[in-house]
Formats: structure tokens, C-alpha cells, sequence
């Protein structure tokens, strides 16, 4: 399989591709099952595949957003139809709000799955967002020539999800599968850096302030469990508190989604551990 095609399928706010080197550092070297509840564009399951295959282990992928969830299973269970189907679309304004005026729910699996895929390679910024109701609401984006089949991909992609079980739903569902020993990577909506920063609308609910102390609890429930948990947070005092006593990193990101130019750029953000990393076994051992 050529590592190099090996990459998300769409785009996604908050995906990690762009600081897998930095988050690459803190992954256990030994563990059992990989979990990965707020799915997304997927970048640390696919870096890691190849170690996953290597482990004949499983991979247990999912995400609140039920279109998403239902792309990745149509990919892996009929990649070939959603490629046909797919290259009858047309990168146009008015064919867009046709498409984005579909009610999925309407569609077969394969037909949602091409929707979501058009959408997100023609959308503005690649945004998912809904409105109250659940309807997508993402303006069209001003491309040159965009990419909406990506063949060798999504057939790679296809590859990789057969080692995974695909689930949508809410992140406590790791519970129910994550054992001691299992690697658990948590990438919520991260809590807003400001009041007009806010952005969790990827479905209908909203991931607030409550949802973070709960996803707390599951983070220390995995850990009393004997997982290898890592979550990934923005660097704000809440969540420093939040998680006050455990192996806290802070690593530099891009913030790429802003309707400002100028506040583009990179940032801080929080890397939390229930283990101890190689940095702090080093400071470890050097105290003995």
C-alpha cells in the first residue's frame, strides 16, 4: 500500500495532518486496539494504519456526525459504486445548493455518501456546519479546479476502513470497547479561545462546556482501565484545570479556519496524556 496516498478523504476543521509529526512523538509504542471517537477527517488513524495492520488490530473509528460515519462505511464496503457515482457531479453554483438542498434521509447510502464527499471538496473552506434543524449550510467555496474524485485515494481509504469497525454516535460508545492496554486518541470540539470563536455546529447539538466534564470522566474512566489515552484541547485555563494532574504537553498548531486573514496562524494547543511520555520518563530517571 503506498504510505504516500494514504491521507484523509475530505477536509475537516481541526484535522491533525498538519501536526502528526508533533503528536507523533507522544503515541504509545506498544498497545493493543486503537480507538478514535471523534473521528473527523481520520489523519492520526491513517498514520497510524500501517502500525495497526502490522498488529492485526482493531481499529474502532466514530463520530457524532451520521453522514460522515456513513461516507467512511460506504468507502469501505462499496468504493467502486461511490466512485461512479460520484464522477457525475460538476463543480458549479447552482449545482451545489441543488445538491446542498437534498434531504439525505431521501437518499440511498451510496447517494448520501457522494452528497457528502461533493460537498466537502466544494464547500467553502471544506466546513461541515448545520443549522438547528440539521440542514447543512455551508456556502459555496471559490475554487480554481477542485478535486471531487480522488480515485487512488478513496480506494486507499477503502483499504484502511476494512480494518475497522465504524460507528456514529456519542464518544462514550468507547466505552464499551476500549480495554486495558488500547491506545484512546480524543479530538473534541476544542473549547473556544474566545466568545466568537465557537465553532461545534458539525451536527444538529452543540459540544458545550458540560460535554468537555464528561468527556473528562470517560478520559479518566479509560484511564482507571488501564487504556493509553490521549486528548487534544486547546490551550485555555479551563481545560488546563480540567485535567490538572495529568502528563500535559503544549505543542504549536495552524489555525487554518478564520473569516480574518491576518488571525490565521499558528497557535498553542494542549496535548494530555494518561501516560508518562519519553520526556518525562527521562526527567524520571534522571531524579533517581
Amino acid at each position: 500500500m503506498g504510505k504516500f496516498l494514504l491521507k484523509p478523504v475530505v477536509k475537516w476543521a481541526g484535522g491533525k495532518t498538519r501536526i502528526l509529526n508533533q503528536l507523533a512523538k507522544y503515541f504509545p509504542h506498544h498497545y493493543c486496539n486503537y480507538h478514535e471517537p471523534f473521528m473527523g477527517g481520520g489523519a492520526v488513524f491513517f498514520h497510524l494504519f500501517a502500525a495497526i495492520k502490522a498488529k492485526k488490530a482493531v481499529a474502532y473509528l466514530s463520530d457524532s456526525n451520521e453522514e460522515l460515519i456513513n461516507l467512511y462505511q460506504v468507502i469501505r464496503d462499496d468504493v467502486e459504486t461511490l466512485i461512479t457515482v460520484s464522477k457525475e457531479h460538476i463543480y458549479d453554483h447552482q449545482y451545489f445548493y441543488n445538491v446542498r438542498a437534498q434531504n439525505p434521509l431521501e437518499m440511498s447510502d451510496v447517494q448520501r455518501a457522494s452528497r457528502t464527499l461533493y460537498l466537502n471538496k466544494t464547500c467553502f473552506n471544506g466546513l461541515y456546519r448545520v443549522n438547528s434543524k440539521g440542514q447543512f449550510n455551508v456556502p459555496f467555496g471559490d475554487y480554481t479546479a477542485p478535486v471531487i474524485v480522488n480515485e487512488a485515494a478513496l480506494r486507499q481509504a477503502s483499504c484502511a476502513f476494512r480494518q475497522a469497525e465504524l460507528y456514529a454516535g456519542d464518544f462514550g460508545i468507547v466505552l464499551e470497547n476500549a480495554r486495558a492496554g488500547d491506545f484512546v486518541y480524543l479530538d473534541p470540539p476544542y473549547v473556544p479561545l474566545s466568545p466568537t470563536s465557537n465553532f461545534t455546529s458539525y451536527t444538529a447539538g452543540s459540544f458545550g462546556l458540560a460535554e468537555h466534564r464528561r468527556l473528562r470522566e470517560v478520559f479518566g474512566a479509560l484511564q482507571a482501565r488501564g487504556c493509553y489515552v490521549m486528548l487534544s484541547n486547546s490551550q485555555v485555563d479551563f481545560v488546563t484545570e480540567l485535567y490538572r494532574g495529568c502528563n500535559i504537553k503544549t505543542i504549536n498548531a495552524i489555525r487554518a479556519i478564520n473569516s480574518v486573514a491576518a488571525k490565521r496562524g499558528s497557535i498553542k494547543e494542549l496535548v494530555i496524556l494518561s501516560y508518562p511520555d519519553q520526556d518525562m520518563c527521562r526527567l524520571n530517571h534522571c531524579l533517581k
